[in-house]
C-alpha cells in the first residue's frame, strides 16, 4: 500500500434504502481523506446504484474494487471489495475488525437484522463483529415513517454502543443543489468517525 494511506481501514456497507448517493459520497470521502476502506454492498444495494445514479456496477468483487478505485482515484491497495457470502473476510472476524464500520444507507430490514445478532450475509456479520469489539457503528437509516418495530430496533442498538444517524439533512446552509444535501448527512457522518471535512459550513 502506498505510504500516503492510513493503516487502520474503515468498513464502509451499502444496503438496499434509497439513498445511494450519500454512500458512493462517504466512499469518495474516505479515500480522498486517505482512509484505507473495506467495501461490501447488498444484492439489492447494488440494484439501487444502478437505479439512483449513473454507476453501472459489476458483479465480481474484483471488478467492482477496480471499477471504484477508478472512479474515486484510490492509490493501490487503498479500496477493497468484499463479496456477500465471503466469511473468510477481515471484517467477518474480531481479530481483523475495522476501527469503525458505517452502513450506509441503512435499510430497516438490515437494522433489525443486526439488533438481532443475525449474521447471514457478511455485511451483518462484519456489524456485529464491530459492536462485539465495542469499535463504533454507524447506521445511516433510510426510511419514513418509522414504526414502532424500527423505533425499537435502534433504541436496542443505541443500548448497544451503536449510533444511529439517519439520513436527515439540514437547511440552514442553504443548499443549492441536491449534492449539497447529500454531503450535509456524510459530514456528520464524518464527524463521527473523527475525520477532518469542510463538506458544509459549521453552525454559527
Amino acid at each position: 500500500m502506498d505510504s500516503g494511506v492510513q493503516d487502520r481501514p474503515i468498513a464502509l456497507a451499502m444496503t438496499g434504502a434509497s439513498g445511494a448517493a450519500y454512500g458512493l459520497r462517504l466512499l469518495e470521502c474516505l479515500l480522498r481523506a486517505g482512509r484505507q476502506v473495506w467495501f461490501m454492498i447488498s444484492e439489492p444495494g447494488q440494484v439501487v446504484v444502478g437505479m439512483e445514479t449513473d454507476l453501472a456496477l459489476p458483479g465480481r468483487p474484483a471488478e467492482m474494487e477496480r471499477v471504484l478505485a477508478g472512479r474515486y482515484g484510490a492509490a493501490k491497495g487503498q479500496l477493497r471489495v468484499f463479496g456477500r457470502k465471503e466469511w473468510t473476510a477481515p471484517p467477518a472476524s474480531g481479530s481483523g475488525a475495522p476501527e469503525a464500520m458505517v452502513i450506509c444507507p441503512c435499510t430497516t430490514g438490515t437494522l433489525a437484522a443486526v439488533a438481532a445478532g443475525h449474521c447471514t450475509s457478511l455485511i451483518e456479520r462484519a456489524a456485529d463483529v464491530t459492536l462485539k469489539e465495542g469499535r463504533t457503528l454507524v447506521l445511516v437509516v433510510r426510511e419514513t415513517p418509522f414504526s414502532v418495530i424500527h423505533l425499537e430496533n435502534m433504541l436496542r442498538l443505541a443500548r448497544a454502543g451503536a449510533v444511529i444517524l439517519p439520513a436527515s439533512p439540514g437547511f440552514y446552509h442553504r443548499p443549492q443543489r441536491v449534492g449539497d444535501l447529500v454531503d450535509f448527512v456524510v459530514a456528520r457522518v464524518l464527524d463521527r468517525l473523527g475525520i477532518p471535512n469542510d463538506l458544509v459550513p459549521r453552525w454559527g
